[in-house]
Formats: structure tokens, sequence, C-alpha cells
């Protein structure tokens, strides 16, 4: 097997790709078999370099990390994935051989989000997978739609006649097209019941 190997599909998105790492073929293995039956898209790596280099380029959605492995650990793999802007919020899962209590409280200081010691259960393997993938996807969602809203502030030049706002540039606009230029709003038109009824009387009254 070459040291770093992936199964994704040109259809599928990060968020729904598992970078597995571990130097023990073996492990490797099983674990890309449970998940790629599971429908899981699975890259692998056997060492902490290739892995990181791989993940720079093109970030998972979510780190299956062995602890024990020769060169660079899991423990620094994932502080490096922590350290790098394209990887530091994807989830990182360990997995380890040793259970532990100063390794799991030393995964989660580090960064990681879960511990799972082996022997394991494909089960709860693939229990802790897919609730990793869906709180990363649904903070991915929460990102975009927050990146999306554009609130006004500070205090807006506004003509007492006309209603026109004064812009940064002191061009006058009116208040559709301002608010418009400043945030995601767009406008429909409508007469609100006062306004409906003025116009009405207009009407009767030609």
């Amino acid at each position: 097997m070459n040291n770093y190997s992936s199964t994704t599909k040109n259809d599928v998105t990060d968020q729904d790709v598992i970078m597995i790492v571990d130097d023990n073929p073996d492990s490797l293995k099983l674990l890309s078999d449970i998940l790629s039956e599971q429908g899981f898209q699975v890259r692998q790596a056997l060492n902490g370099q290739l892995a990181l280099a791989a993940a720079k380029q093109q970030p998972p959605g979510l780190f299956i990390l062995d602890i024990r492995m020769p060169e660079m650990d899991g423990f620094e793999l994932c502080r490096q994935l922590k350290n790098e802007p394209t990887t530091c919020s994807v989830p990182v899962i360990f997995i380890s051989g040793l259970d532990n209590p100063h390794d799991k409280v030393k995964a989660f200081k580090i960064g990681g989000q879960d511990y799972i010691t082996k022997p394991f259960e494909d089960t709860e393997i693939l229990a802790r997978v897919k609730t990793h993938i869906a709180l990363r996807k649904k903070e991915i969602e929460l990102k975009s739609a927050l990146d999306e809203v554009q609130q006004l502030k500070g205090i807006l030049p506004i003509c007492c006649q006309c209603k026109q706002i004064r812009d940064d540039q002191g061009y006058w606009q009116q208040v559709e097209q301002y608010i418009s230029d400043h945030s995601d709003v767009q406008f429909t038109h409508s007469y609100c019941p006062i306004c409906y009824e003025k116009e009405m009387a207009k009407f009767n009254n030609r």
C-alpha cells in the first residue's frame, strides 16, 4: 500500500471525507473498510508528515489519528493541524490502544474532539464519526449564514424632506438603494393601510 491513498469521488465534498492516519496498515485497512461500507469517503496516510501535507492541500471533514506513531505522533500532528488556517477547525478523533487517562486529557487539551480506545466496536466508531461530521456541517452552515449577515451601524445622515441617505462619499441615495448596497436585503413595494386609503381617495375623487 502507498503511504498515502484516497478513495474520494469527484462528486463528494470535503466535508464528507475522513482522513485516517495510522502507521499500522492492518488498523488502517480495518477502519477504512468500516467507514467505506457506510458510504464515507476515506483518505489514508501511514505517517503524520504525509497526512499534514495532504490536508493542507485539501482539508477533509474529519481526522482520525492514531496516537502512537514514529517520527510524528498523533498529538504532534494534531498540534500542527490546529495551527494551520485550513485545518484548524476540522474535528479530530484520537484512537489508541492505551486506555490512559493522561493521554485522554492531553488529547482534549490540544484540540481533539473525541478519544476512542482499541479494540473498538464498529457501531461505536460509526456513531462517533457520524456525530462529528454532522456537527461540523452544522458549524459550517452557521458560519456561512453569519457571514452573509451584514448589519448597518453608526449614524446615517438622512434628509428630513425626501428621506434620502448620504453615503460615505457624500452622495445622496434613496433609502432602498443604500440598504441594498450595504446588506443582502431586497425590497418589494406596496402600500401601508394609511397610504392605500389616501391613494384610493385620490382615485375616487377623479
